[in-house]
């Protein structure tokens, strides 16, 4: 409490506010592709490769708004009003995604997207605002590290309560507690509004800022008509219809960031140029990262050993954190090589796959018809990354105020590039696991992903509360929020980028699943 008594007093209100929002926002990501894939338990039923495509689309579009979120909270609504409406719409698109049907599915998904381009880039410009005050000026890096733990936190506990929900009542009811979750951050944030209200201040224009209606119809519009255009276009040019139309749509929003250096003066032209180069190189840490919601969902559900050990089988079931799944051959859905249920002529599914598609690479000569397994559900693997979040963050700090102590405290941007090392690595964990479990042939066991998880989260730690960081440091006070925005631009292009090759492995995964 004494190191946190160092810090502005809005902090903890902040902190509670991102905690909350990132709850439902990973409860929500943390199954949302196996609501959409799910055919048995009134899931949309999706194949998967159908289901990626949509997973990467929206997790970049969710990354993509904040650019004009950010934009319109600079030059007139203000940061605490953006966030409490970005927040409201996100609340309530979680809340459609609770009504079954496909208007209500995609009602919420515009709604989460609009709504998070107003709250993401605006929360962290006030909390950046805030640690450019006198004496906080030096602990900005650790300030949004602990900022960052807050947004774990919120992502770790949310699965529990989703594994939770969805095994005892359904879809619905998790999706519901998604909007609540949301809903209770809007209030924490309300709550503490007298300790942030005198840095939301809108930044006079200068000559150099294109005023927000031309940025309206010279960026925005044209790239909502490019990105009609991909979509209608015949044939496919970079995979799918929603890859088309998000990439080259993305190209006025991408040529506005870029034409800010060459419009910029003299003294804000170094600045920027460091932030765009920081944003192009940070594409390729979040294509690698957001893989956890697509590629390694899929390795968790289907090759990897999730029977619940005897010693916690009591309290797993008692907590409903557990899937069971049946050997039945007689009862089985027949699937196909999208994992969609095959029907007769009459329309009715038809029965005849040998085993659920978890007994694929199982021993199925050891199993009994009708025998059960006691599986931990799926999105609790989802909980690995935030739990070393929260585990790593006091060490982390811990360690970079030792050599701040030294005078050898690595420059941020140092420590971004030491990051993107370090989340290298943590793929060749995934490699090793594919080539020692012969390609998927046996189950893998779970310490593969814990440990990929684990290397991914230190460089994570390295590079995303930094690059936060950073941006608040070297961004022009007058485009803070659009140069956060700039920041998810960059998230985004990377969550399409792991959509297109979770896209990919896909393909792959469903062969080897369907032809045993």
């Amino acid at each position: 409490m004494s190191a946190l008594s160092k810090h502005p007093k809005g902090l903890p209100y902040l902190f509670l506010t991102e905690m909350w929002e990132r709850f439902g926002y990973y409860l929500m990501i943390g199954i949302f592709v196996l609501y959409m894939t799910d055919f048995e338990k009134g899931g949309l039923n999706f194949d998967r490769e159908h289901a990626a495509d949509i997973f990467g689309t929206f997790i970049a579009l969710n990354y993509l708004t904040p650019f004009i979120g950010g934009l319109l909270a600079d030059r007139l609504l203000g940061y605490r009003r953006s966030i409490i409406l970005g927040g409201s719409l996100m609340g309530l698109g979680y809340l459609c995604l609770a009504i079954s049907g496909m208007p209500a599915f995609y009602t919420a998904m515009v709604l989460i997207v609009l709504g998070n381009g107003f709250f993401k880039p605006n929360i962290t410009t006030i909390l950046g605002s805030l640690y450019s005050e006198g004496t906080y000026k030096p602990l900005k890096d650790s300030g949004y590290n602990i900022f960052y733990m807050g947004i774990n936190i919120g992502a770790f506990i949310c699965n529990f309560f989703a594994a939770f929900l969805r095994n005892t009542y359904g879809w619905s009811e998790a999706f519901a507690a998604a909007g609540i979750g949301m809903f209770i951050g809007v209030g924490v944030f309300m709550l503490g509004n007298k300790h942030y209200a005198h840095v939301d201040i809108i930044k006079p224009a200068s000559k150099e800022d294109t005023p927000v209606i031309k940025v309206l119809y010279q960026v925005l519009l044209p790239a909502i008509v490019i990105g009609i255009v991909g979509w209608l276009i015949p044939g496919n040019i970079f995979g799918s219809d929603s890859t088309d139309a998000f990439l080259l749509g993305s190209i006025p929003v991408v040529s506005f960031y870029a034409s800010l250096y060459f419009r910029a003066s003299e003294k804000e032209k170094k600045p920027l140029g460091a932030l765009l180069s920081i944003f192009a190189v940070v594409v390729i840490f979040w294509a690698v990262f957001k893989q956890n919601g697509t590629a390694l969902t899929t390795w968790a559900q289907y090759y990897t050993n999730r029977e619940t050990p005897k010693s916690i089988e009591k309290v797993t079931s008692a907590l409903k954190l557990n899937e069971t799944v049946v050997y039945k051959q007689d009862t089985t859905f027949l699937l196909n090589e999208k994992f969609q249920k095959v029907k007769d002529e009459a329309g009715k599914p038809m029965k005849g796959l040998t085993y659920p598609a978890y007994f694929k690479n199982d021993d199925v000569s050891m199993l009994q018809e009708g025998q059960e397994k006691k599986l931990v559900s799926t999105e609790l693997f989802q909980s690995i990354n935030p739990f070393f979040v929260v585990a790593l963050t006091p060490l982390v700090i811990a360690f970079f105020s030792f050599l701040r102590s030294k005078r050898k405290e690595p420059s941020t941007p140092e420590k971004i590039c030491l990051g993107l090392f370090v989340s290298g690595l943590s793929t060749l964990i995934m490699v090793a696991a594919v080539y020692v479990c012969g390609d998927g042939d046996v189950k893998s066991s779970s310490w593969w992903l814990i440990s990929s998880y684990g290397i991914i989260t230190i460089g994570e730690l390295f590079l995303s509360p930094m690059g936060l960081s950073l941006v608040s440091k070297l961004s022009p006070p007058r485009i803070t929020a659009m140069m956060m925005g700039g920041w998810s631009l960059a998230t985004s292009l990377g969550n399409k980028l792991s959509g297109i090759l979770a896209k990919c492995g896909t393909r792959m995964t469903t062969r080897q699943i369907t032809s045993g």
